[in-house]
């Protein structure tokens, strides 16, 4: 009987995303992550950080490290434009800012609809990919953001701030 129970349960689950776009492709990120969404604003250049890190940004008085989303997953670089947004994350206890072609909406799908991703889902490596979403006109891929960076990187951007 619990079994039962827990399948039931996972089939009614929703998920509460924000989707957004990189280079023509529809992401998603769970909502519960998100501090806010903003507009591109003057970015300080760190010297010496990886090549992902645009710099930092200053939000009402707190400097965050900002993520070209692009760079990180491998795609190419494209300018910047009105529709550009900086999404600010909680990631692992530091606040951090992923630069995104355009912030889409907010979306509410069943897990019932999602699957792994296949090992390369549009030119994307697979492991930053939690699973992809099968909406009625499109996919929708599922990033994993504690997967985004390694450790190694999630330390050498505290010691930046």
């Amino acid at each position: 009987m619990e079994k039962n129970k827990l399948v039931k349960n996972e089939t009614n689950e929703l998920l509460q995303l924000i989707s957004f776009e990189l280079n023509d492709e529809v992401f998603g990120i769970d909502i519960k992550a998100v501090q806010e969404i903003i507009r591109l604003m003057p970015i300080t250049k760190v010297p010496n950080s990886p090549d992902f890190v645009d710099g930092m940004i200053n939000i009402r008085g707190r400097v965050i490290p900002v993520i070209n989303l692009r760079c990180r997953m491998g795609m190419m670089g494209k300018e910047h434009d009105n529709s550009t947004r900086i999404i600010v994350v909680e990631l692992m206890g530091n606040t951090t800012g992923f630069i995104v072609d355009a912030v889409n909406e907010v979306l509410r799908i069943p897990v019932s609809i999602t699957e792994a991703p296949p090992e390369i889902v549009a030119g994307v490596n697979s492991e930053y990919i939690k699973s992809v979403g099968k909406l009625e006109d499109r996919l929708l891929i599922l990033i994993d953001l504690e997967k985004i960076l390694t450790v190694n990187e999630r330390l050498e951007l505290q010691s930046c701030n």
